[in-house]
């Protein structure tokens, strides 16, 4: 039985991940068949939507038809929520009506996902409340501060919680619409997708895509001075205690100052710096990863390359594979 997927759009919405969405749904069961020559089987009908009904303009200015207006729709089994392209404060505020309209088919039993910045409406419309969540990196402290109810796991690429989706990147639809194939139509449906779209399956995270945010939107000046100086000296700092002597502050009061002021403690925030020195050196230059390691600081490169995977899920090596220069002999 085919399952409906209605893919929400709006104005100032990223066209890619309204119409890439529709496309891998339509085309699932389609494309690998054809490349097979199998008989055509599509488990999934897409319907595109707009609150009002008429065609919305996304971000970059690109008009896209839709279907029917959100109060026409007899059925869906998912609910699709695109990446918000334009300012997000605008768009929370323009939509009012999408927030009971999703309560609405919650209610009912539909899943609802969203993509990157889509979270936000998600979050609006109160059906994250106290559930797992994730966006895009870049935008996690502003989420954070305007929905402290929801468990915001921003590392995760996405999250499940019930019959609520969340993907964090902005280009991470196809990542979700995989995720979402195989939970409809099985492992071997999503993995012959995937291997006609060229995709990787598989991705966990979407902490190797990030950089350590600022951190910095608190009133403790002393603390700012001290993340200032880990910025610029993180490869010499061997201990944070003397950090904090240099700074007049002791150990104890420094540690709970920093924690207060930022939300994570000193040793993370001078590990986070020194995972992203990592992320540009690998890739922007072909130095040995012995040698890069030991220029963050580090003495052994195991108990770094652990510390690396662990921040990024992907080996120094790895990383460098995907997100280096390529090298030209």
């Amino acid at each position: 039985m085919q399952k409906t997927i209605t893919i929400l759009a709006f104005d100032q919405a990223l066209a890619s991940a309204v119409m890439g969405v529709a496309d891998i749904f339509a085309l699932c069961g389609v494309t690998w068949n054809r490349i097979q020559g199998q008989g055509i089987q599509p488990p999934f009908k897409v319907q595109i939507i707009s609150p009002g009904g008429q065609s919305v303009r996304c971000n970059h200015g690109l008009i896209l038809p839709v279907q029917m207006a959100m109060d026409d729709v007899q059925h869906t089994d998912v609910i699709m929520l695109p990446t918000i392209g334009g300012p997000i404060a605008e768009v929370l505020q323009n939509n009012p009506e999408i927030y009971p309209w999703l309560r609405h088919w919650h209610g009912r039993g539909a899943d609802i996902a969203s993509n990157c910045t889509g979270a936000f409406l998600l979050a609006r419309s109160g059906l994250l409340d106290g559930r797992q969540a994730t966006t895009h990196w870049g935008f996690a402290d502003l989420f954070k501060r305007l929905f402290p109810q929801v468990n915001l796991q921003v590392a995760q690429l996405i999250t499940a919680d019930g019959h609520i989706f969340c993907a964090g990147g902005g280009m991470a639809w196809f990542d979700l619409a995989l995720f979402l194939i195989e939970r409809y139509a099985g492992l071997e449906i999503a993995s012959e997708t995937a291997r006609a779209f060229v995709f990787d399956m598989g991705r966990a995270n979407q902490s190797a895509y990030g950089r350590i945010s600022s951190k910095k939107y608190h009133q403790d000046e002393h603390i700012l001075q001290v993340q200032e100086y880990l910025e610029q000296h993180y490869a010499q700092v061997t201990s944070l205690d003397d950090v904090a002597l240099l700074f007049n502050l002791s150990p104890r009061t420094f540690k709970r100052r920093f924690k207060l002021a930022t939300g994570i403690s000193a040793q993370q925030y001078l590990q986070t710096l020194r995972i992203d020195a990592a992320k540009r050196l690998l890739e922007s230059s072909h130095m040995p990863v012995q040698s890069l390691v030991q220029q963050l600081g580090y003495e052994d490169i195991s108990s770094f390359s652990r510390l690396f995977k662990r921040e990024t899920g992907l080996t120094p090596g790895a990383y460098r594979s995907r997100f280096g220069r390529v090298k030209i002999v």
